[in-house]
């Protein structure tokens, strides 16, 4: 086996839809099929010359359980031949598809795959949620986990605040922050760049969650999720429903198949840190892939950083000295939504058609994960 480069020939998402708003009622496997339809007439790719389609997918529960990726492909009337995986880094889980099939061509293991995810998080509650209904239990409830942190709660809201006093980062510029995200999503949709990125679903063509009246005295009258706590809603990802998809190749699929690239995969970062905190995690895994593209933090044209809560970009910024007007330019998580599963693979796809309209020849992308780990990516523009 020869390994090779691996490249991005289409990036294709879903408007995404609010909370029991226009893609709610969909099946998850149904929302998967419509992006791989999307993403492969994109391409212009043979759907039988894939390799395998890794999906990202973070309740697998209901619904979304029973392998998405396999069920989505098959939803969609494609070769039987074909396998598919589904994995779970929770918010990550996207980006880290994308890692998988793109380390699958570096290894020399595939030729053609597909990455993407699903998220239909109006029809499946969050999983702490479902558990607890259940009887489940919960992931942290095993012996060696209390023994080493306790059993007070673990939440991203708590992470959140620990991350701001952290950080030192106060509420105005928390404000500022989650504004300039829906002012930004609002012109990129107002000017066709979100347009771009999206294959409606049924005449439902754009992004839901997107509030272009949103303004500073809205949001500082607004008071935090918790009494003692700084969060508020506003400055919050919206819970979402959404899905994307990404074909990568290899150099030899390029050549046989006559496609286009749009952008090669330049390095693939990992970090994590404490898990109580859990939101910083994006620092050391900005750090890593960094290091290992060879690259410094001023040579990055474009950044995409999920927007979980808007400490989680400050902080990051602040830690690696990023240029926040380079950062979330189309709008953020805050303004378009958080598919969970879909968020990676979402933003890699509005990071690809940045760097092609842009003309910026290195973009980067990191999320935060649930437990303190976090995904990093650098895409070169081609």
């Amino acid at each position: 086996m020869r390994g090779s480069d691996a490249y991005v020939v289409a990036a294709v998402r879903t408007p995404l839809g609010r909370r029991d708003g226009a893609l709610s009622g969909w099946h998850p496997a149904d929302l998967g099929a419509h992006v791989l339809l999307g993403v492969l007439e994109r391409a212009g790719v043979d759907p039988g010359a894939v390799d395998d389609v890794i999906f990202g997918c973070v309740d697998q529960v209901g619904a979304q359980a029973g392998n998405l990726a396999r069920t989505a492909w098959l939803s969609a009337g494609l070769p039987e031949h074909v396998p598919g995986t589904t994995v779970d880094r929770q918010c990550g889980s996207s980006q880290q598809a994308v890692h998988v099939a793109a380390q699958g061509i570096m290894a020399g293991s595939y030729d053609v795959a597909i990455a993407g995810g699903v998220e239909v998080m109006s029809l499946v509650p969050l999983l702490a949620a479902t558990q607890a209904a259940l009887g489940l239990g919960t992931p942290l409830s095993g012996r060696g986990w209390t023994r080493r942190y306790g059993d007070g709660e673990v939440s991203q809201f708590r992470g959140a605040e620990l991350l701001i006093e952290q950080h030192s980062i106060d509420r105005g510029r928390m404000d500022a922050f989650a504004l300039r995200s829906h002012q930004r999503a609002t012109a990129a949709q107002r000017d066709g760049r979100l347009a771009q990125e999206i294959a409606a679903v049924d005449g439902f063509a754009n992004d839901e969650c997107i509030r272009a009246d949103a303004s500073l005295a809205r949001m500082e009258a607004l008071g935090p999720v918790f009494p003692d706590g700084t969060i508020t809603a506003a400055q919050c990802s919206q819970i979402s429903d959404g899905a994307a998809a990404l074909v990568l190749a290899s150099e030899e699929a390029l050549r046989r198949h006559r496609l286009t690239p749009l952008a090669r995969v330049a390095a693939l970062g990992l970090g994590a840190a404490d898990p109580i905190t859990m939101l910083s995690g994006p620092i050391p895994a900005t750090e890593a892939v960094l290091r290992r593209a060879g690259l410094t933090i001023g040579e990055i044209g474009r950044f995409e950083v999920n927007e979980a809560f808007a400490p989680v970009v400050l902080a990051w910024a602040d830690a690696v000295g990023a240029d926040l007007s380079r950062t979330n330019v189309r709008g953020g998580a805050i303004a378009l939504g958080h598919p969970l599963g879909a968020s990676g693979a979402r933003i890699m796809t509005s990071l690809v058609h940045e760097l092609q309209a842009s003309g910026a020849r290195y973009g980067l992308q990191t999320i935060c994960e649930w437990g303190g780990t976090a995904n990093a990516t650098v895409l070169e523009r081609v």
